[in-house]
């Protein structure tokens, strides 16, 4: 096992609760906010909580990392740094940052320091630097496609970590390089600084450059879901270690089955491959069917997994709503209104699977509304409010009742597995409990032991009393096979056999497993802290145009590996006005079919075909589009 490559599914964690739901429902490593200078400021967590996470992490030995992932000003550098060495001296295994300032902090202690995905970790080159430069690992942006990930992984041999999302929302403009929420709001909000508004779920009026609306109220900038649970294996193949699934704002149901999912796909991934492990101990079965589509999902894509640009189809990741449609379960037949005044529906694909309490969801005039099934009687769906549904109308479910309270009440309990090994005579008895990971223990008793009479009677005995394992996290299986030779005869060989009082059996066994607790408290999960290189230069087209540099330490940083020059960051810049306040792999002239390089299909559009500027308008905020069509990447620059 020493030799194989330890794989990771890494889980999101709003607070305590999510957290520990991951880590029972097979999570390898689980990422949470910590009390401050995190990404979501919604979602900050008190020491304490992560401390207790960390220790119920560690048993199975998967990892924690607390996102301390915003940019840090001057005047924030002490808390900062206070923050940051509470969560190392409660055990946390690594800090994902975004503001090179943690790297020069002299933090004491063993923790390793990750690249935010907020770092825009894009090329091969900027990769490399961040693993000589003291990340162990660098979170790869979400717009790369299968072919740049390898480039990458071919690129870095090795010498860092590469994570990379597999499921859940993606932020549409390259992160870290996305300055819309503060263009907004003044300068108020800033997805850098923790407090995104999410301005890319709003609708957006696209205008041309005459004034004509091509697109009214739609929301041009919210993006399809990742899901990727079907290619786990090809991104192993192609060198990645960590499968990250996002949502630090979800709740604990929305976990618990995403996370079962991604476990069962990743060990699937791993079973048609050798060489390869787990990165924690531990079986978990869930005793639920596991379904992402039925936890809060705004539709699935792979982005641009299978490459972006003109060279390839139409991405369609384009969501019709930034909210959760959830499943869809058929369209409206026949609308009707019994004689107590009850709205009622009937589908054409029947209603076996509705019940009350769902959450049904269904588009009016481009507009997603929702209501709840109030009740279900021969085959009519009765809604608590109608909200304008008609015979035609799609209706999808948000929220299955019956599924959400499976998961929620779920049982699923993580087990490590345990070998029991038994050695017995007429004066000791031993037992020996060596777990999956190889630590082991025993416990014994000294006693004079009289030959069994029913030999499987009392083999039957020591196989069950050993293996009740009870509310533990160990599974017990006996390994019982006395030491015989082909020279002894039956009536030898049984008097191998001792009759064991069953007290003495269990009390070793809870003497055993509490040995092997204690023994498991102590597992501090390996770490690869990496040593900053004082020679590695900022690759060429990186050191001319630093930004996002806020603060002393973090020039300084830039400074010593080979900067020079300092673009003013947007963060500190009070009016953002002629500034690109986001840049984009996802293109609107491809999405709506006007693209010049689509050929036919520019030529059938009458959507500015004649190539005249774009503008994005939602109130009194207007964004000019420029389109980069050679690398195929758009362009927001606030007006």
């Amino acid at each position: 096992m020493a030799d194989r490559v330890k794989l990771e599914l890494l889980a999101p964690a709003r607070d305590l609760e999510a957290g520990l739901a991951a880590i029972e429902s097979g999570a390898d490593a689980v990422y949470i906010g910590g009390p401050g200078f995190g990404a979501r400021s919604s979602a900050g967590n008190s020491v304490d909580d992560i401390a207790r996470l960390v220790e119920a992490a560690h048993l199975f030995g998967a990892r924690v990392y607390v996102a301390l992932n915003t940019l840090v000003f001057e005047r924030e550098l002490a808390d900062a740094q206070a923050v940051a060495q509470s969560l190392v001296d409660v055990g946390a295994d690594a800090l994902i940052v975004q503001d090179m300032a943690f790297l020069r902090m002299g933090l004491r202690g063993d923790v390793e320091f990750h690249a935010s995905t907020q770092m825009t970790n894009m090329t091969p080159e900027w990769v490399r630097f961040l693993g000589e430069t003291g990340f162990s690992r660098v979170i790869l942006e979400r717009a790369l496609s299968l072919r740049e990930v390898r480039q990458i992984c071919s690129y870095c041999q090795g010498a860092v970590e590469l994570e990379a999302f597999v499921h859940g929302a993606i932020c549409v403009g390259f992160s870290g390089r996305c300055y819309l929420s503060r263009a907004m709001s003044d300068g108020a909000r800033s997805g850098n600084r923790g407090t995104c508004s999410q301005p890319c779920r709003l609708p957006w009026d696209l205008v041309d450059g005459s004034g004509r609306t091509l697109e009214r109220g739609k929301h041009l900038l919210s993006v399809l879901d990742l899901d990727l649970s079907d290619r786990l294996g090809e991104l192993i193949d192609a060198g990645i270690t960590s499968f990250k699934i996002e949502g630090r704002l979800k709740d604990s149901v929305y976990v618990r089955n995403v996370v079962s999912h991604y476990h069962s796909a990743l060990n699937a991934a791993i079973a048609e491959r050798n060489g390869f492990v787990r990165a924690s101990a531990g079986r978990s079965v869930p005793d639920f069917a596991p379904d992402p589509a039925k936890s809060f999902t705004r539709g699935s894509s792979h982005y641009f997994f299978d490459g972006w640009g003109r060279d390839f189809p139409d991405r369609n990741v384009l969501s019709d709503s930034p909210k959760s449609k959830g499943e869809p379960l058929g369209t409206v037949r026949k609308v009707a209104c019994d004689r107590t005044g009850g709205w009622w529906i009937a589908l054409d694909a029947g209603i076996s699977a509705v019940s009350a309490g769902d959450g049904l969801c269904f588009f009016v005039d481009g507009e997603l509304r929702g209501t709840n099934v109030n009740r279900v009687i021969d085959g009519h769906v009765y809604l608590n409010d109608n909200q304008g549904v008609t015979v035609g109308t799609k209706i999808f479910r948000n929220y299955d009742h019956a599924f959400s309270r499976a998961v929620r009440n779920s049982r699923t309990r993580r087990r490590i597995g345990v070998v029991a090994t038994i050695e017995m005579g007429a004066e000791s008895f031993t037992v020996t409990f060596k777990d999956e990971t190889g630590i082991a223990v025993t416990a014994s008793r000294s006693s004079d032991f009289e030959p069994a009479r029913d030999v499987e009677k009392m083999a039957s005995t020591l196989s069950h009393e050993l293996s009740r394992s009870g509310d533990t996290i160990f599974e017990v299986s006996v390994d019982y096979h006395p030491s015989l030779t082909k020279r002894q005869t039956t009536t030898e060989q049984e008097k191998l056999v001792y009759f064991i009082p069953v007290s003495i059996i269990s009390a070793l066994r809870r003497e055993g497993l509490n040995k092997l607790l204690e023994a498991r408290k102590k597992i501090v999960p390996s770490r690869n802290r990496a040593i900053e290189n004082p020679v590695a230069k900022l690759p060429q087209s990186y050191a001319k145009s630093v930004d996002n540099a806020v603060n002393s330490l973090s020039r300084h940083f830039y400074t010593d590996h080979g900067a020079v020059d300092f673009v003013p960051s947007p963060e500190v810049q009070q009016d953002l006005s002629g500034s690109t306040v986001m840049t984009t792999r996802y293109c609107l002239r491809r999405e709506l079919g006007i693209c010049r390089f689509d050929g036919d299909r520019c030529l059938s559009s009458q959507k500015n075909s004649d190539n005249s500027p774009l503008l994005l308008v939602h109130g009194s905020t207007r964004l000019r589009l420029y389109f980069d069509c050679e690398n195929c990447t758009m362009t927001l620059v606030k007006l």
